[in-house]
């Protein structure tokens, strides 16, 4: 059976909990043909993408999905797009506050996902979740981790990306998981 490492954030910002944990905790061990491999990640720059880049060279996983609460959203929405940018309006969990810094000096000034993201969105929705393609992973810990994880995999064949949740719109954990599983069954042709 094929390995999904699928990776969720701890809560941050003043906050108890963190919808993208929450979510994924609930996931089952297995979807459809993936055995799941859950990771729940420091909120803080690189040190966030170092712990998901040791758990893909250590597993070797046939997808890596990522997943991130945002503010402000109604919907699930898969990432098309990280940007080669660091700002933050809140320190991260470390304390680390960078302003217009580069993910990688020098590296490509975006990366796409490589994940099936409309036909996951599709899939979301057609599971009565709503849903749509976001074009920003914005530019804190969440985007952080989406860059420096599909540069380590390019060229690998491997598909990865990033998924938001929302943090308060509305949406409970269980809808949340149950969105996520629809789009982890149509990761692979």
């Amino acid at each position: 059976m094929d390995q999904v490492l699928i990776t969720c954030f701890e809560p941050f910002g003043g906050r108890s909990s963190n919808a993208s944990s929450e979510a994924v905790s609930l996931l089952p061990p297995t979807v459809g043909p993936f055995e799941l491999h859950k990771l729940c990640l420091p909120v803080a720059f690189r040190n966030a993408a170092d712990r998901a880049i040791a758990a893909i060279d250590e597993l070797s996983p046939a997808a890596v999905v990522c997943v991130g609460e945002a503010a402000g959203r109604t919907a699930i929405t898969p990432e098309k797009v990280a940007l080669n940018l660091r700002t933050a309006r809140i320190p991260d969990n470390a304390g680390f506050q960078p302003i217009d810094e580069p993910v990688v000096e020098g590296g490509e000034n975006a990366l796409f996902s490589t994940l099936p993201v409309r036909k996951m969105t599709e899939a979301i929705s057609a599971a009565g979740i709503p849903a749509e393609v976001s074009y920003t992973a914005g530019t804190y810990v969440c985007n952080d981790l989406f860059y420096l994880v599909l540069d380590h995999l390019k060229g690998s064949g491997v598909p990865a990306g990033f998924i938001h949740v929302p943090a308060d719109g509305g949406l409970s954990a269980q809808q949340l998981a149950a969105g996520l599983e629809a789009a982890i069954k149509v990761l692979l042709p």
